[in-house]
Parts: C-alpha cells; structure tokens; sequence
C-alpha cells in the first residue's frame, strides 16, 4: 500500500455520472485513475485558457471538500485511516440537497448545493472531528499561510484546533472550477459554463459515498485512492 504525504475525504462524483464527466474533463484529469482527458469544447473559451484558468484545482481533482488534506500522525497508518472511515461512513447516511448553481465565491467559480445543506455539514463536521486523531498538527508557518488571508476570531480557533479555519459553522461545501480571477474574466468565464453546467443542475445533488484522496508530494495531483459507501 502506497504511502501518501497527505490525506483528505473529499465527495467526488461516481465516474459513471455526467457530473465527474463534466469535472474530470473541466479539470483534464481523472483522479480515480491518473489518466488525462481533454478539455472540452467550451464556446467562448479555448482549452489553453482552461488550463491556465483551473492550474489549482486541477491539482486537487474535481471534488468537495469534506475533511481538509492532512499528514497522518507518527504511528498512524493509511490501513488505520481507511478502517475508520469505513466505520464512520457504515453508520452515516446518505446526504441529499437541493440542485447545484453556478456561484461566483470571492474570485473563484464554483458549483455549490441549493438548501437543504445542513445534512451535508453535520457530514463534514463529523469526519472532522472523527478523523482529527489521525492528523498531524499543523506548524506555524502552515497557519500563518492560512492567518495571511485575514480570519475571523472563531476561524482562528477552528484553526488552532482542528487544523483549517473553514470547519463546522465556517464550513460552506463547494466544487471548485477555477482559480482566482479578476472580475471581468470571471463573469466572462462564467458566462462561458453556464450552459455546460445547466443540464447538471436539474437534479437533487445526493451524496452516497465519500472518498479518501492522498497527496504524493512535489506538486504532483492529488489521486482518488478509495470510495466509502455512506450507510
């Protein structure tokens, strides 16, 4: 079993869905298996410029964030970590929220689930706090990249004590599509996805399995290593 510098719990659709083949594609790459895809035919915008515009999330694959990357803790093992989601997850249910919208979040586009969510962040919450034994605290220099962007007294201390500002009540779940833009190319970008993404947002998003992700290191993409079937 291949060890990983870090790990994290992100949703990530089921690869047979329209929506990872939106994502996967948007971002070039399937996690689940590290081949690249082509970007797709978007009007208005040239592959190049998706590159250039998802570098970031690229990385991380097409997902959302459930329990942030972390580096295990000495004497922890990945085997550990898997059994204790597995748990977790036997005794979770599966989490259904309205249709996903096209939102502009500060200066990133990303798809986001219309109420209810609070199912979904009663699901993050618990995987934080679950899996928090796992972690390696993390060192001042990580939290003083995270304090750079401005915190709030209550994102400090989910910061100190869980280890990511944006946990619990701070939490907002999201799937991310680009990285920062300025205002005009964000609504031109926007614009640009709109209609590729309005088929996708019809249904109830549902969320049935969780996956562990693991970081190799060296700025290398982060790849989809197991599902848990929540229930």
């Amino acid at each position: 079993m291949t060890d990983y510098q870090r790990y994290a719990v992100y949703y990530a659709p089921k690869a047979n869905s329209d929506l990872a083949g939106f994502g996967n594609a948007w971002l070039g790459r399937d996690p689940a298996t590290g081949r690249e895809i082509a970007r797709p035919d978007v009007a208005g915008l040239d592959r190049d410029e998706i590159a250039s515009i998802t570098v970031s999330p690229s990385r991380y694959g097409f997902h959302g964030t459930l329990k942030p990357p972390f580096a295990l803790k000495d004497g922890q093992t990945r085997a550990q970590l898997e059994s204790a989601i597995a748990d977790y997850c036997a005794g979770a249910s599966p989490v259904a929220c309205g249709s996903l919208i096209l939102k502009a979040i500060g200066s990133f586009i990303a798809l986001v689930p219309t109420e209810p969510v609070g199912g979904l962040g009663d699901l993050a919450s618990g995987l934080v706090k679950v899996l928090d034994g796992f972690r390696q605290p993390e060192d001042e220099a990580a939290m003083n990249k995270r304090r750079a962007s401005g915190l709030s007294d209550r994102q400090e201390e989910y910061l100190v004590r869980w280890g990511y500002p944006y946990v619990m009540e701070e939490f907002r779940f999201h799937l991310t599509l680009t990285g920062k833009l300025d205002p005009d190319r964000m609504m031109r970008v926007r614009d640009a996805v709109a209609p590729i993404v309005a088929p996708l947002c019809e249904a109830p998003f549902t969320i049935s399995d969780v996956c562990l992700f693991g970081d190799p290191g060296d700025g290398k993409p982060f790849d989809l290593l197991r599902r848990f079937a929540l229930g």
